[in-house]
């Protein structure tokens, strides 16, 4: 009997059914499969920071280089990419207090912010009381074995109806929450900005530097933390270099790999060829007999 043209389909694919069978079983042995992966650490044994960051306007003065706000970036910054193990968050406060980026171990997320923090996208004033409670509220219910606030300004407390540096101090305190202060400025007189010209550009005039140093040293004692006075870029830069050897985390990040396997798809591919091709062997076995 002459083969019809759909017999002869079918005889061809019983002619390569083989070669399709026996690559999908050569796939599967190989075990295709793509992968995530994810972080694995014991919370209780790592340390949880919040940076509290002053952002009026003040810290614009030009008594560091080029200015209080932009090298308290770059050293905050360098102490962030250093805290590999840690949860850090970012608090900023002028008149009002704002969270900028809750605890998180993605310190990229809070390079970014720290570099876009400004000095106008809040309300005038010096909170300080706001910006150490904010901090606080983020940081009480952590279960890690520290939790560290670095709380830092240019000035003096001048919110009047905003909570009360003290009060914020015990809080932090019933928390167990300690609270590193530090007062940023020279002694004596610095380029302050005090407003801008016809041309939109800042204007600076000489004003003596005032820093509530009493209420920060207050803060750090209560909380058992500690007073820092940054009057250079390199005295910043010694203060996080201080905290950074005074609080050591002992937690251990280890790679979670979590596979997700393709090997079955092509072992029931293998099944199907092969199902078809006995299948279709024995109906052309029939007809052609």
């Amino acid at each position: 009997m002459k083969p019809t043209g759909s017999i002869s389909l079918v005889m061809t694919f019983l002619k390569i059914s083989k070669y399709f069978i026996l690559s999908a079983l050569i796939i599967a042995l190989a075990r295709p499969r793509t992968y995530t992966i994810s972080q694995d650490r014991d919370e209780s044994k790592g340390i949880d920071i919040m940076l509290s960051v002053d952002v009026s306007l003040s810290m614009l003065a030009k008594d560091l280089d080029p200015d209080r706000l932009e090298a308290l970036k770059k050293i905050a910054i360098d102490f962030v990419n250093k805290r590999d193990n840690d949860r850090i968050g970012l608090v900023a406060y002028s008149g009002e207090a704002y969270t900028k980026v809750p605890l998180t171990t993605d310190h990229q997320v809070v390079v970014d912010e720290l570099n876009q923090l400004n000095p106008l996208e809040l309300q005038p004033g010096t909170a300080i009381g706001e910006g150490l409670s904010v901090a606080v509220n983020h940081l009480k219910k952590s279960k890690a074995k520290s939790k560290i606030i670095i709380l830092m300004t240019d000035g003096v407390n001048t919110v009047l109806n905003a909570m009360p540096p003290q009060i914020a101090a015990e809080l932090a305190k019933n928390n167990g929450i300690k609270v590193y202060t530090v007062g940023i400025g020279s002694n004596g007189f610095a380029a302050f900005p005090t407003g801008t010209n016809i041309f939109g550009d800042i204007v600076f005039t000489e004003q003596k530097t005032e820093i509530d140093e009493n209420t920060l040293i207050d803060i750090a004692q209560l909380t058992g933390g500690k007073y820092f006075r940054a009057t250079s870029n390199s005295s910043l830069q010694n203060v996080y270099d201080e905290i950074n050897q005074l609080e050591k985390s002992d937690v251990k990040t280890s790679k979670l790999y979590n596979y997700e396997e393709y090997f079955r798809i092509f072992l029931w591919m293998a099944l199907g060829f092969l199902l078809l091709d006995a299948l279709f062997r024995w109906v052309i076995f029939k007809i052609l007999n």
